[in-house]
């Protein structure tokens, strides 16, 4: 049941989307972080087919163990649904008796400190799940970055971490955030849109020209990105970034250096705050793919070594960014600085990596800002924020 005094937070991890994992990775830190005399903790696992189930919240399975990734399964616990009920900003166990026969537990804050788990009486689970203060959609990518989520728990009413529907929709889709950033005066590099059954035409290609970067519009974690440095290489490329999203973006490559920006909605109404930069270093791998993301690891430079006037040009052009795009709560921004120290938009993330050892909260914690304090600061935003238009 609640403890009164307590917040209660649903972290919803996992998902339909290729991120899945990495959400999971991203949930277990989080849940580790979280200060047990201030939170109780609910943690819901959707599976790669959708179905929402109760977890145990157990850090260690959520975490990624001799490169083998984590996943959510049904049989991780009861099934759960929620209802789009304003009124009641309850989650529902469908079978709360199916809690004791899967050894269901949650994770109980008194316990916290040693790891310890308590099993939940079945017979407390639809009033245990009742009252949910706020939510943390730890989700990256497709059916949880990308405004689906967000919907659904706007009609439900209940307050969750992160961009609303628009800001998280135009986040997700590379194609749109680019034209916001074009209208708002921030550059980005040459490219075009590829639509379901599309080709890249001659004209393109010359105004492209080589190497260009293959890439899903609708996606993350560098899934389905090719680097092509032969236009007979390009179908290939594409039909693998179609594998993921049916729309695909054909990017002209820019010699430059890998910089991304942490950004924090203000606090009491102030506009949005931008962390220390952070410098991406690839080791070992042509380009900041999956595996150099998350597996096999990569430098970085913590702050980035820019000269003051380009650190602040990309922090303002991270802010302008989540500006445009009407974002909420947080977002990660990437940008390439050139040779010449030209800054160009990569892309957005508004639900970015969340693991404490992932960029966004080592910008801030470099910046001041401690992951626990982060994760805090988050959840209390997006309690004062609440649902509906603002």
């Amino acid at each position: 049941m609640t403890t009164p005094g307590k917040t209660r937070v649903a972290i919803v991890f996992g998902g339909r989307s290729t991120e899945h994992a990495i959400s999971c990775v991203s949930a277990g830190s989080i849940i580790s972080a979280l200060d047990p005399d201030e939170f109780d903790v609910v943690p819901i696992g959707i599976t790669r087919a959708g179905q929402w189930v109760l977890t145990n919240g157990d850090p260690a399975q959520l975490a990624i163990t001799d490169r083998k990734l984590p996943e959510i399964t049904a049989a991780a616990g009861a099934a759960v649904v929620l209802p789009a009920d304003p009124t009641g900003r309850s989650l529902m166990v469908l079978d709360p008796a199916d809690a004791a026969d899967r050894g269901l537990t949650l994770r109980d804050p008194a316990l916290a400190a040693d790891g310890g788990l308590t099993v939940l009486d079945p017979a407390e689970a639809p009033r245990a799940l009742a009252g949910i203060d706020v939510v943390f959609p730890v989700l990256h990518g497709a059916y949880g970055e990308d405004g689906t989520i967000q919907g659904l728990l706007e009609m439900a009413g209940i307050p969750y971490v992160g961009a609303n529907v628009f800001a998280s929709a135009a986040g997700m889709d590379k194609e749109f955030t680019k034209k916001l950033a074009v209208a708002e005066g921030i550059p980005t590099g040459p490219y075009a849109v590829l639509r379901s059954g599309v080709s890249l035409s001659a004209a393109d290609k010359e105004r492209l020209g080589l190497p260009v970067f293959v890439k899903p519009s609708r996606a993350g974690s560098s899934y389905g990105i090719s680097k092509v440095t032969d236009w007979a290489d390009l179908d290939a490329a594409v039909a693998a970034a179609r594998q993921v999203d049916p729309k695909v973006l054909v990017e002209a490559a820019i010699v430059g250096r890998e910089i991304e920006c942490g950004v924090l909605e203000g606090e009491a109404g102030g506009g949005p705050e931008a962390s220390l930069l952070a410098e991406i270093r690839v080791v070992d791998h042509e380009f900041y793919d999956f595996e150099a993301k998350y597996l096999d690891g990569c430098e970085y430079d913590i702050p980035a070594d820019l000269p003051d006037h380009v650190v602040r040009q990309v922090q303002d052009y991270a802010c302008r960014t989540f500006t445009a795009l009407d974002c909420a709560g947080l977002a990660r921004v990437d940008f390439f600085v050139t040779p010449e120290l030209d800054v160009y938009l990569n892309e957005i993330n508004t639900m970015p990596g969340f693991t404490a050892t992932s960029m966004f909260p080592q910008m801030w914690a470099a910046t001041g800002l401690e992951y626990p304090k982060l994760v805090n600061r988050l959840i209390r935003t997006a309690q004062r924020r609440g649902t509906g238009l603002h």
